[in-house]
């Protein structure tokens, strides 16, 4: 749940500080007041894009802080908008990005305003409520579809690839015959031609490297210059006083892995000496070698990886021309399997869908008639789509009619703006249920109700808040009155400024605010009366 926010120097606001409560918090104030405007600070704490209108005029930046926890762990988050543009998000004090912050934040709380009434409209969301609704069996059916439509889809690609390759591959195939031919022919080996050109360069240069091997050796160990002798003789020397002390035993110890490192290094020289032999043969057969693998990596303007990569593809593609009708008829009984596996796997999880159809239609007519739908109608309607999708087959749309005699029409046909407030509550309520997201925040849910239809909204809302914090602004002291906890949003100025301010209100605080809502500014002993009549009826 949200338990606290921070505003500072957001649009009207100059700084306001907020505590939340669980259940139902009700928020009221006069038009222009800056209701709206909270509810846009919490949605840009909440993840919402950034605009560097949200800064008040004359200050450098925004800046929102949201405290909330989720699942026993506790977060702060803070958004901050600069005038010149630059927006930076933080949860716990570390720097994230949007994204990030939106993956949160979409577990903590849910903004319902008009565009939740829009996307009711929507048939695409339709579906999108029966899975959630069932989305402890729907939810794995899905998952299946979608594996067998990806098999489905991609069995079906290479089917048509292959289809669409035959011809030019069978036009072509002349002239990859040839190809692979002069490719194989090659016998290439990855990494030969850098390899051959190490040995061309030993060899144009072996008599100058036998000389300098032969003179490095006889320094080294010849009978001339014998250093490995004289090293020896030093080590043996230095061996013989080596006990008297522990700075001669470890120069000692010192002589002693150098001299076996030198014998060995002697060894490889006179190894490297002997095998240096200089054959005009062997260097004319590796520039031959080298020309030849030149040329090709020319050709094909490739490296001799990518050459050799080229040929297993020609002999795949040669394969499918000596095998096309195979490979066409094994490819063919494939997609018949998978999509025969699609077609059972999508009519289980329409059957699925279905069953929590009936079941929904059920508590949303009953949610209905608790909004003051005495005597709605709704129908759950199926349609299956004539293309296979990762979701299924099923098209699925809502149908309503709100009065008696009416015939079951789409929610956008029918529904007026107060009927969608109210419609949307049903859904909620019923969402709510079964979701994990703490928190509802509601911005004009009152939209086109009054009387004792607002009083039967606030019921609802309250019966929401038993399992969900609620944050609601509203207009209609009917719902207000449903609140558990009262705050009043005003606006004051100066010469030069505008303030808007939010404070918590107490009991009696309240009644005044409600009265206010009924009576406007004249405040009488009737109102007051009223006021405290639509309190205790709410209780």
């Amino acid at each position: 749940m949200i338990s606290h926010i921070s505003i500072r120097d957001f649009a009207i606001i100059e700084n306001v500080e907020i505590d939340f409560h669980e259940g139902l918090n009700i928020i009221t104030g006069e038009t222009g007041a800056g209701k709206s405007i909270v509810i846009e600070a919490v949605s840009l704490a909440l993840g919402s894009r950034a605009d560097t209108a949200f800064v008040r005029s004359g200050k450098e930046k925004a800046i929102v802080q949201l405290a909330g926890t989720h699942k026993g762990e506790e977060y702060v988050i803070t958004r901050e908008v600069s005038a010149a543009g630059k927006n930076l998000c933080k949860i716990n004090g570390e720097i994230v990005t949007l994204g990030h912050l939106n993956l949160l934040c979409k577990k903590l709380a849910d903004i319902h305003g008009q565009y939740d009434h829009q996307s009711l409209l929507n048939p695409d969301y339709h579906i999108k409520l029966v899975d959630m609704y069932k989305k402890d069996t729907i939810g794995p059916a899905k998952q299946k579809v979608a594996a067998i439509f990806s098999q489905y889809r991609e069995v079906s690609g290479k089917l048509k690839q292959l289809i669409a390759d035959a011809a030019e591959n069978q036009r072509k195939r002349d002239f990859m015959v040839f190809e692979l031919e002069e490719i194989r022919k090659a016998e290439l080996t990855a990494g030969e031609d850098d390899a051959l050109e190490e040995e061309i360069n030993v060899l144009q240069n072996s008599e100058k490297i036998y000389e300098n091997l032969a003179g490095a050796y006889e320094l080294a160990n010849g009978e001339e210059f014998p250093a490995l002798g004289g090293m020896k003789k030093a080590m043996d020397m230095i061996g013989q006083i080596g006990e008297y002390s522990k700075e001669l035993s470890d120069i000692h110890q010192q002589m002693s892995e150098a001299y076996y490192t030198f014998e060995e290094l002697c060894s490889q020289i006179r190894d490297c000496r002997d095998r240096t032999v200089f054959s005009p043969e062997d260097l004319d057969r590796s520039i031959a070698r080298m020309e030849t693998l030149t040329a090709l990596k020319r050709k094909h303007n490739a490296s001799l990886e990518e050459i050799i990569a080229y040929g297993d593809t020609l002999e795949e593609k040669l394969a499918q021309v000596e095998n096309i009708d195979s490979l066409k008829a094994e490819l063919t009984a494939l997609r018949e399997k998978c999509e025969a596996d699609l077609k059972d796997a999508c009519q289980e999880l329409s059957k699925l869908r279905r069953e929590a159809a009936s079941e929904l239609e059920e508590k949303i007519l009953y949610e209905l008639a608790e909004l003051n739908f005495k005597d709605a109608q709704l129908s759950i309607e199926f349609k299956e789509s004539a293309e296979y999708t990762d979701s299924g087959t099923d098209i699925v749309e809502f149908l309503i009619s709100t009065n008696k005699g009416e015939k079951l029409k789409p929610l956008s046909k029918i529904a007026s703006g107060g009927e969608m407030s109210r419609i949307m509550l049903a859904f909620k309520k019923i969402v709510g249920d079964y979701d994990e997201i703490p928190t509802m925040i509601f911005d004009e849910i009152d939209a086109g109700i009054s009387g004792i239809t607002a009083s039967i909204v606030g019921r609802k809302l309250r019966q929401i808040a038993e399992n969900h914090q609620i944050i609601c602004i509203t207009h209609l002291p009917q719902i207000a009155a449903f609140g558990s906890h009262n705050y009043k949003i005003y606006k004051e100025s100066d010469e030069s400024n505008t303030y808007t301010t939010v404070i918590q209100l107490h009991p009696d605080e309240k009644i005044q605010e409600i009265a206010r809502l009924l009576g406007g500014i004249n405040i009488t002993d009737t109102t007051l009366e009223s006021a405290k009549e639509l309190v205790e009826a709410s209780e």
